[in-house]
């Protein structure tokens, strides 16, 4: 972030160019290299001894797959505020005059907040004459109850992490800040990383989760396999989604449209820099130290392997739907679009930081 920020400052580059070199691909692209270093035996080379090539893989897939929730976590607790500020602080100014009313006041302007959403629901299902892509295909009171439930509990949640209740003297501006940092983080991939956690450690629901349909498994085939269909559909679907915008823009752009998302070959430039060669030129050669020098990583060529080549490779497909539910400006959306299609072309240049890592796993391993 701190790279992204220099560069946006001092070289004026695009706002998307944070979020772009700090949030690389850490699932998809990693989890298919691996798979196809299998098939080749390369790896073989940084095996325990009497370790399987499959169970090595198993164990790299943990790897990345850990960093992978790390990741985004981050990506949706700080990607949005990182694509633009212009939401955030017209939100904080209406935080702020909230906070110089009287707690009574406050709690009025939130029940008619209630009041106003349940309405506005009411009258645009009232009103909607043909259905769209946000037309939600349950009944209408589970809709009312849906929305009215979201917004009583993202309003509570609000109003203790920016203690509402507090007289705004008593809260100074680094203090908000926190708070509203805080707030950020309790998203989804994060709860969703805390339900696996005790999915996966305690012994009941893990059987029950993914053991055997006749081991004990009773969600497995119908519940677990589900979630496991539609959690690999998620990188196929962002694909296309880039496909549409980079479609679209391509499209005003040659009609000669404003609104086609300009992509400066400066930041293209600067984000495939950041991403194939200088993290390739840091990670490598840290982490050989640490496995050669130190005793901080376990010895195991894998781990060192996984960790080399975590930093790396194209931006993260999630900056897309990220922009969507952070309601950014379509033409910064079909300006990412592009940056991701050049950068994914460039993905096979990978290939010479895969061959290094695994240079220095095996020369490490042989010390």
């Amino acid at each position: 972030m701190g790279i992204g920020w220099a560069g946006v400052k001092w070289l004026k580059l695009p706002a998307w160019v944070t979020p772009a070199i700090t949030f690389n691909n850490t699932t998809s692209l990693p989890l298919l290299l691996i798979q196809s270093l299998e098939s080749t035996g390369i790896l073989d080379t940084i095996l325990q001894d009497g370790e399987s090539t499959s169970a090595a893989i198993d164990r790299a897939q943990s790897y990345f797959l850990v960093c992978s929730v790390v990741s985004n976590c981050l990506t949706f607790a700080l990607g949005p505020k990182l694509l633009g500020e212009a939401e955030q602080d017209s939100d904080d100014e209406g935080d702020e005059e909230e906070q110089g009313k009287p707690n009574g006041q406050v709690n009025g302007d939130a029940d008619h907040r209630h009041e106003a959403n349940d309405n506005t629901t009411d009258n645009q299902q009232t009103n909607e004459t043909e259905p769209d892509e946000t037309t939600s295909l349950l009944p209408d009171n589970i809709n009312h109850l849906e929305s009215r439930v979201a917004t009583i509990t993202h309003n509570k949640a609000h109003s203790i992490l920016h203690m509402h209740h507090l007289h705004p003297s008593q809260l100074t501006t680094t203090t908000k800040s926190v708070f509203s940092t805080l707030y950020s983080f309790v998203n989804a991939p994060l709860i969703g990383a805390f339900i696996g956690l005790i999915i996966g450690l305690v012994p009941a629901l893990h059987k029950a989760f993914f053991a055997n349909s006749n081991e004990g498994g009773i969600f497995t085939a119908w519940l677990t396999a589900s979630l496991k269909n539609t959690g690999e559909l998620f990188v196929s679907l962002q694909v296309i989604v880039v496909g549409v915008k980079l479609s679209s823009s391509l499209r005003k752009l040659k009609r000669g449209d404003a609104n086609a998302g300009r992509t400066p070959w400066s930041a293209v430039l600067f984000v495939f820099a950041i991403r194939y060669i200088f993290w390739a030129l840091v990670s490598i050669p840290i982490i050989y130290a640490l496995a050669r020098n130190t005793k901080l990583l376990d010895a195991d060529g894998i781990l060192w392997f996984s960790m080399m080549l975590m930093p790396l490779g194209p931006p993260a497909m999630s900056l897309i739907p990220m922009a969507d539910v952070s309601g950014k400006d379509e033409r910064i959306k079909m300006a990412v679009a592009k940056l991701l299609t050049g950068m994914y072309a460039a993905s096979p240049l990978l290939a010479f930081a895969v061959v290094a890592a695994l240079k220095a796993s095996q020369k490490a391993m042989g010390s």
